[in-house]
Parts: C-alpha cells; sequence; structure tokens
C-alpha cells in the first residue's frame, strides 16, 4: 500500500479541502493521511469563517505522522498564513520528503479570498522551491508569473518563467476562458498539453484540490510525472461525468463514481 499526505484545511461541506483529497487518494488507490492547516465553515454557496491551527500544532501534526507511517507523496493546499507555510517547508526538508505537489490555493471556488499577501510571497520563498510539481489555475498562475494571460501562449510563456523562478514542474491548469480545459504542464524546459473536453458541469466545488491529490496518489504509486497527471485528468473528467448535483451553489465532484457504478479498479 503506497501512502499519500495532505495538507491543506478542513471544507466542513465535503466538497474541498482534505475531505476532498481523503476520498481522491482513497479511490485513487493509495492510503490517504491528512495535517490540518485550518478549519473553514463553508458550503457550496461560500466561505464563512476561517480558524487556523498554531505553527506548533501543524508541527506536531507533521512530527506524528513522518515518524510513524512516512509519505510517498504529499500534497499541500490552502495555507493562508507564512508561519504555516514556513513549518511545512521547514519539515519537508527535515525529513527529506519527495514527490511534493503544491496546489497554490489562493481563492476559493465561491471567490473567497483564502491567502495573505505577504503568505504568498512566503509561498514563493520558502514551498515552491521545493515542490516537484505545483498546480495553479490561470489566476494564481497570473499572481506567481506576473503576467496577464490570455491565451495560450500566454499560459506557456508564464509557465516557463515560473518553472525558471522557482525549480518546479508547472501545471498550468486552463479554463477560465481560455481554451476546453486543456492544461499544459511545462518542465526540463519542455512542454506538453493534456487536452480535456469541457463538460457542462456547474458543479466544481473542489476541483483544484481533487486534481493535485491525484496527481500525487499516481506519483506515490511510482507513476512519472506525465502519466501521474493523464490518470489524474481521467479521473476529474469521471467525476465531472457523473453530474453529481449538491447544494445551492458550485456543488462537490462525484469522487466515488466508481463505487455507484459498481467499477472499481487497482
Amino acid at each position: 500500500m503506497k501512502i499519500a499526505l495532505t495538507i491543506a484545511g478542513s471544507d466542513s461541506s465535503g466538497g474541498a479541502g482534505i475531505q476532498a483529497d481523503i476520498k481522491t487518494m482513497t479511490m485513487n488507490g493509495v492510503y490517504a493521511m491528512s495535517a490540518l492547516t485550518a478549519l473553514t465553515a463553508q458550503n457550496t454557496t461560500g466561505v464563512t469563517g476561517i480558524m487556523e491551527v498554531t505553527p506548533d500544532f501543524l508541527a506536531l501534526q507533521l512530527d506524528a505522522i513522518f515518524t510513524d507511517i512516512f509519505p510517498d507523496a504529499i500534497k499541500t493546499g490552502m495555507v493562508s498564513s507564512s508561519e504555516l507555510i514556513k513549518v511545512i517547508a521547514e519539515k519537508i526538508r527535515q525529513y527529506h520528503a519527495k514527490n511534493i505537489v503544491v496546489d497554490p490555493v489562493m481563492v476559493a471556488t465561491s471567490g473567497a479570498k483564502l491567502i495573505s499577501d505577504d503568505a504568498i510571497e512566503t509561498l514563493k520563498k520558502e514551498l515552491l522551491p521545493l515542490a516537484d510539481v505545483i498546480t495553479p489555475n490561470i489566476p494564481e498562475a497570473e499572481v506567481l508569473s506576473g503576467m496577464t494571460i490570455k491565451n495560450e501562449e500566454d499560459m506557456i510563456a508564464a509557465a516557463k518563467m515560473i518553472c525558471e523562478n522557482f525549480g518546479c514542474s508547472v501545471l498550468c491548469k486552463g479554463g477560465h476562458q481560455i481554451n476546453d480545459a486543456n492544461d499544459l504542464l511545462y518542465r526540463n524546459g519542455g512542454y506538453v498539453w493534456f487536452y480535456g473536453k469541457r463538460i457542462d458541469n456547474p458543479n466544481t466545488h473542489g476541483t483544484g484540490c481533487t486534481l493535485s491529490s491525484a496527481i500525487a496518489s499516481n506519483l506515490a504509486k511510482g507513476e512519472d510525472l506525465d502519466q501521474a497527471v493523464r490518470n489524474a485528468k481521467e479521473y476529474i473528467s469521471q467525476t465531472l461525468s457523473a453530474m453529481l448535483d449538491l447544494g445551492q451553489g458550485s456543488g462537490p465532484l462525484c469522487h466515488n463514481y466508481a463505487i455507484l457504478n459498481g467499477n472499481i479498479n487497482d
């Protein structure tokens, strides 16, 4: 059994954050562990409250994990303060963790801001250089590159800049009126497109969390980065195609579609 760790915030509605991560990791065939950075009060319509854990408590969680069940891959999600980001980076270095996937969560699907400006700078300085791959959407890639992204050529230029600045591979996620869900993976001076068909489903709460967790799961199982991304995109497509419809806003994905369909694969 391969093992993946999510370091992220809790979503009380279960659609994003560690709840989405654990569902995704389980459905992708790895043992899931979690270290919480924050509790959130949220649902499909928005975030109404955030309560961070203390840096000391996050450190205790990570020490407990690394000294007992060592993860084969790690995904980081919502980390809203500089102090917490520094703890994560310190523990990754201390325990020589591998297969680090950073989802640079900045804004929720509902539009709520989830990270402070100084935390973004700490993320750039402390955590991104430790990542094997980061998974920004278009707005996040604009923040990290300092560029405005209007088309696929801009996506390539921004991903190249991020890759060179931080020394990590970059999966720049399409959408946001740029293209039909085509994602760009930039690494080692080159890039590859992963093409996807846009699924007409307004319920997209937790898609970023789910994709990054699926990539981490696949890396934990020993897949190379290209295959890990390809399989993660296929999983996302299936969760969207199941057309789960819950809540009054942008609802969650159907993470367990394979169970409902009676189709469980190794």
